[in-house]
C-alpha cells in the first residue's frame, strides 16, 4: 500500500504474491480491527471498497524500510530476484528522507486519509 499504491482488493488479488482469496479477507479484517488500515469507498464507485493506511499504519515505515534493508543484504542469495535500484540506494543513503518522502507523498496521494 505504502509504496506501490495498492488500494482495491483487486489490485492486491493481482499482486505476484498470489494471496487467495479468503485469507487476503481475513488479513484486510484484521489490519482493519488493529486500526492500522481503514476501508472506505471511492466516491465515484460506491461499490468498490479502498483501503488506506491510518497514522498508525504509517508508523509503521520505519520498520518496513528496515526489513527492506535486511532482505537486501541477506536473503538476495536465496532470491536473486529481489529489487534493488536506485530506491534501495536511496534508502541506505538517507533513510529519515527517506521515509519522510514516502509517508508526505502518501499522504498526498490518499483523499480517503484526510478525511
Amino acid at each position: 500500500m505504502l509504496t506501490e499504491e495498492k488500494k482495491t482488493f483487486k489490485d492486491f488479488i493481482e499482486s505476484e504474491e498470489a494471496i487467495a482469496t479468503n485469507i487476503l479477507s481475513s488479513r484486510l479484517k484484521m489490519l482493519e480491527e488493529f486500526k492500522i488500515i481503514m476501508k472506505g469507498k471511492l466516491p465515484e464507485n460506491k461499490k468498490t471498497n479502498i483501503y488506506t493506511l491510518t497514522e498508525r499504519g504509517l508508523a509503521l515505515a520505519p520498520l518496513i524500510v528496515e526489513l527492506s534493508i535486511w532482505s537486501d543484504n541477506h536473503l538476495r542469495e536465496f532470491h536473486s530476484d529481489l529489487y534493488a535500484g536506485e530506491q534501495l540506494d536511496m534508502i541506505r543513503s538517507n533513510k529519515e528522507k527517506f521515509i519522510k518522502v514516502i509517508v508526505e507523498n502518501y499522504k498526498k496521494n490518499n483523499w480517503l486519509e484526510h478525511r
